[in-house]
């Protein structure tokens, strides 16, 4: 195992939060092939209880998925995110960057200051600066955080926007009455019934 391999692993395994490869890079001798060596080290702990990960383009050691059922100290529990902080994190998730008035907008209501620190504390969304239009307001986006939170490596692994989308039942109507409703007897309409405009597609 090369010094640099050690080096990395050390720092991993100290680090408080996941690491970049230029934060590797920055604490390593100049030349330090970080590239290779955290290649090495997540084949060397590929199959261990422990392996190395990378999320949103930062290195972590964490416990083996198939092994995670062993976790079982009590811990706190995470707040669940109200259906209004979901539906705005979504939309955030799709739509970044985005402002406030687009995500009320495409939610079709007020976005509260509540909703919005809630998904500040939870660290799942930040500033991303600001429109150049009247107002200057602020654009958000997703954080690291929120992509380790619901184990996507990048955007690009989010589910894809038409796949969310169910078609909705169309009504059942119920068959004509025999002669149109009208009286025995009465003259019968003769011209073609217009074809109904189709439903607007989803």
């Amino acid at each position: 195992m090369s010094e640099t391999v050690r080096r990395i692993e050390a720092l991993l395994f100290a680090a408080a939060e996941p690491l970049s490869a230029a934060d590797l890079a920055g604490r390593l001798p100049d030349g330090a092939d970080v590239a290779s060596a955290l290649m090495v080290l997540k084949d060397d702990y590929a199959g261990r209880g422990v392996n190395l990960v990378c999320v949103a383009d930062r290195w972590r050691f964490q416990t083996a998925e198939d092994l995670s059922f062993l976790m079982t100290q009590a811990r706190e529990e995470t707040r669940r995110l109200s259906k209004a902080a979901q539906e705005t994190l979504a939309i955030i998730a799709y739509h970044q960057p985005v402002s406030r008035p687009e995500i009320e907008q495409l939610r079709g209501t007020a976005l509260s200051q509540q909703t919005l620190d809630a998904l500040l504390e939870a660290n799942l969304v930040e500033p991303k600066g600001r429109r150049e239009s009247p107002g200057r307001p602020t654009l958000w986006g997703t954080t690291p955080q929120f992509l380790a939170q619901f184990g996507l490596k990048d955007l690009r692994d989010l589910p894809r926007r038409e796949d969310l989308l169910v078609e909705p039942p169309q009504p059942h109507l119920p068959p004509p009455l025999a002669g149109g409703g009208q009286g025995e007897g009465a003259p019968q309409d003769e011209s073609p019934t217009p074809p109904q405009p189709a439903g607007p597609a989803c």
